[in-house]
């Protein structure tokens, strides 16, 4: 079952880049290729997908640099640099930890499909949803996950487990659970943390979080990438510069993640939990005082 899952990233891959290397050939003698710092680029690639790896995300920190180190890249070709760029590393980290962590076929299978039909049917819902309002329940909800993992881990109170597969309704519970955060992606909330605070309520290993993660990714991204290059809408030099650089932090994190101990796991885990609920929470209240700020000049403007 491992191998029909690898041969649609195959297959899926095969596609991303059969699209990318024509629009890049083209592109490249046309003479329009950007202009970004390949030196910057590539280190910035090496170093979120090292990170990415670890569960930390890379899309955030990526944008933060990119802004911090004057990469060169325009902020309207920010979303395709992240989803064309990224996906190679979140391909090989998909097939890395399916490898080496040991998770319930069946249970890896349906959780990876459900996030996949998630992000295609919940686009159109989610899209119409408060994004500040699920920033706030996320942020809000994680913090809660993080704060009962920190207790289980001091042994102050029961949760978490060992377990590498789902049945009946924990099975039922962990589909529609990542279907709905399959969803959520479509409205930029990141599917890491939360799949992690699933994992955890569902009884399994930290470990396991890893694949069905990373997984999920991989079976979404590289469709949504081909939509970006086909509108164009990112910036080729550096997408190519990002992926390979970013491939290479994948192998050197990956074997970092694959020799931890469980019990650092489980605080690595609930690192990455307490780090994104507060993120999203600042984000959410950000927003809202950019937009309360807006509404006010606005109603005095009217006057």
């Amino acid at each position: 079952m491992l191998n029909a899952i690898r041969v649609v990233w195959a297959v899926l891959m095969a596609f991303y880049y059969f699209v990318f290397i024509k629009d890049y050939k083209q592109v490249k003698l046309s003479g329009e290729l950007d202009d970004v710092s390949v030196g910057k680029v590539s280190v910035v690639g090496f170093i979120t997908n090292f990170f990415d790896t670890l569960g930390i995300g890379s899309f955030a920190p990526t944008v933060a640099f990119n802004k911090f180190l004057k990469m060169g890249v325009r902020d309207k070709d920010l979303p395709g640099l992240l989803n064309v760029g990224d996906t190679l590393p979140v391909m090989c980290e998909a097939i890395i930890f399916t490898t080496v962590i040991d998770v319930e076929p069946i249970t890896l299978v349906t959780m990876l499909a459900a996030s996949a039909v998630g992000s295609w049917l919940g686009a159109g819902i989610i899209s119409k949803l408060d994004e500040i309002k699920i920033q706030k329940i996320m942020g809000i909800a994680l913090l809660v996950t993080g704060v009962l993992m920190t207790l289980g881990a001091l042994n102050l109170m029961p949760g978490g487990g060992e377990a590498i597969g789902l049945t009946g309704i924990k099975l039922v519970i962990g589909i529609v659970g990542n279907f709905i955060l399959g969803a959520l992606m479509t409205a930029g909330i990141g599917l890491y943390a939360p799949c992690m605070a699933l994992v955890y309520f569902l009884g399994m290993s930290p470990a396991v979080a890893f694949p069905i993660m990373m997984g999920s990714c991989a079976t979404l991204m590289p469709v949504c990438s081909v939509k970006f290059m086909k509108e164009g809408a990112y910036p080729r030099k550096a997408a190519l510069l990002l992926g390979l650089f970013g491939a290479i932090g994948v192998f050197i994190a990956a074997y970092i993640v694959k020799s931890l101990p469980l019990n650092i796991l489980r605080w690595l885990v609930i690192a990455v939990i307490l780090y994104t609920s507060i993120s999203m929470l600042i984000s959410a209240y950000k927003k809202k005082d950019s937009e309360d700020k807006s509404s006010t000049e606005n109603n005095e403007n009217d006057k």
